[in-house]
């Protein structure tokens, strides 16, 4: 699973997700992009099961790349414990994912490839997304 090789924290806050995305909205590598569409907290599994089918259904060719990571800790009390003696052990890892951000992005594949593995991959993702694709002007 994806999670930092070091934090400057050990556990956070859960915090809200305000907003629209302004960093990570456009696409910056490939050809065709999945945008998230409303607010929510990705874990790094979801994430992980997203990458594996979208490579699958690709067949390994063409490339792919994650616009998301995630950073932030949270934690989670043991069952059957009791109120009170302090904050749990951390977890796993999520990322605030804001709607418009690009999470995934794929190029050297047709478009009718590339919009069937997007769906594939959204499928194992907690939001709505849709398919954007680059406008080339020549």
């Amino acid at each position: 699973m994806l999670q930092p090789a070091r934090t400057k924290f050990r556990k956070a806050h859960k915090g809200r997700i305000n907003g629209h995305a302004e960093r990570g909205a456009t696409l910056n590598f490939g050809s065709h992009g999945l945008q998230a569409l409303q607010p929510e907290r990705v874990t790094s599994r979801q994430i992980e099961a997203a990458r594996i089918a979208l490579t699958r259904h690709m067949k390994r060719a063409g490339r792919v790349w994650l616009r998301i990571f995630p950073n932030i800790p949270v934690s989670k009390k043991p069952i059957e414990v009791r109120m009170g003696k302090g904050k749990g052990n951390v977890e796993y890892y999520i990322c605030r994912v804001k709607p418009g951000r690009i999470l995934f992005e794929i190029d050297g594949v047709s478009d009718t490839v590339a919009k069937e593995a997007f769906d594939r991959a959204a499928s194992k993702l907690p939001i709505k997304t849709k398919v954007i694709k680059r406008n080339i002007n020549i």
